[in-house]
């Protein structure tokens, strides 16, 4: 057992770290191994490679990821936004060297391919982008004078020109509902968050209007006769088939025809095989991070901690939902992983990253951080 005298960088991490909220981050990496095994033999087997590929190299990404995860950890808020600051950077440069040389793959191109890893840079830029805009919302209450909201929006737009010109409207989303919940977290006035949401509504209809890929994709929705609905149907049938307590582990049918079985419609594959009990308790995690985050970043006194914990637990459980609801046929059909479970080098180092900020802007800070981070209000309320 460590003592609480000890003041080693270890012992004062672990007695300031949310335990509860580590241990459920951990549970979810631990399902999401479960079901990659359950869920990618076949998806490798179909098209000729070895049916344990996609979960060796799961596991393989895992490795990184809780490295990050632990080492990210353990950083103050200042030094989480500096590596935000240099992470982000590098993101844009990837996102523009994707669009520039970047293989053409279903018409977008997100993905590239540096030392022989294939990365997917708009991922990497999320967690990022939430943290900058974080601090940027945080130094707009601290000094009105600063045109921080400007250079916030500013960040906004270039990112979203990148991920609209992949196209990955997805992503786009995403951090559009992102932005807007920390815009509306800030405390900004509600006629520019009500304007905001108009924006968001004219720009779905435009993609509506002039991009086909998204045109067809709410068509289908809307009327599934009007298209091809397999992977959907597919989805809802393994609930279906599930019932509460699932076929059993290896058991599931739907896994052998679902091209995406083992990212996009993982939940599906949880629920046919190991019911609609496993869902609800995947579900149960999800909501308990972001719920657990949020609590803890509300009784944060440092309002760059309070938003970027915040904004960083709204994205990780937007994300989730986006996933969840597409597999329930609740919204039109989105390539979104689902935290941790999906298969995804990319996606699983990033939520590394997201979610290791999360757990440091959350711990309960020494007196002696607190103080040389300058922030007296953080210092009364965890000191």
């Amino acid at each position: 057992m460590l003592s609480r005298e000890e003041r080693t960088p270890f012992s004062e991490w672990w007695w300031t770290v949310d335990k509860p909220l580590m241990g459920a981050i951990l549970a979810l990496m631990l399902t999401g191994v479960i079901l990659s095994l359950a869920a990618s033999p076949p998806v490798a087997t179909r098209i000729g490679l070895d049916p344990f590929h996609f979960f060796s190299r799961h596991v393989m990404f895992l490795a990184p990821s809780c490295l990050v995860l632990l080492g990210v950890s353990f950083l103050s808020p200042r030094a989480i936004r500096r590596s935000a600051l240099i992470i982000f950077a590098a993101s844009i440069i990837l996102i523009v060297l994707t669009l520039a040389i970047g293989p053409e793959v279903k018409g977008s191109r997100r993905w590239i391919t540096l030392l022989g890893v294939n990365i997917q840079a708009s991922e990497i830029a999320k967690p990022s982008f939430v943290v900058i805009a974080a601090w940027l919302f945080a130094e707009s209450t601290r000094r009105p004078e600063m045109p921080a909201t400007s250079m916030a929006l500013v960040l906004l737009l270039m990112l979203v020109s990148l991920l609209v010109m992949e196209p990955d409207f997805g992503q786009t989303m995403l951090i559009l509902m992102v932005w807007g919940s920390l815009f509306f977290i800030a405390g900004m006035r509600m006629i520019w968050v009500f304007g905001l949401a108009g924006a968001a509504a004219a720009g779905l209809f435009s993609a509506y209007l002039f991009v086909p890929h998204v045109a067809g994709r709410i068509k289908r929705f809307m009327n599934p006769a009007s298209g091809d609905t397999f992977q959907v149907d597919t989805a809802m049938e393994a609930f279906y088939n599930g019932g509460w307590f699932g076929l059993g582990p290896g058991e599931g049918i739907a896994k052998r025809s679902l091209p995406d079985s083992h990212t996009d419609f993982v939940f599906a594959v949880a629920a046919e095989e190991f019911g609609i009990i496993l869902c609800l308790a995947m579900l149960a995690l999800f909501a308990f991070v972001v719920i657990r985050t949020l609590s803890r970043a509300y009784a944060n006194g440092d309002m760059f901690s309070r938003f970027a914990a915040s904004g960083l637990a709204i994205l990780f459980g937007v994300q989730a939902a986006i996933n969840m609801s597409v597999n329930l046929q609740l919204i039109p059909a989105k390539g979104m992983t689902l935290p941790f479970i999906s298969y995804g080098g990319s996606s699983i180092v990033s939520l590394a990253y997201g979610v290791g900020m999360m757990l440091a802007l959350t711990r309960l800070r020494p007196r002696t951080e607190v103080e040389a981070s300058g922030h007296a209000e953080a210092m009364r309320s965890y000191a």
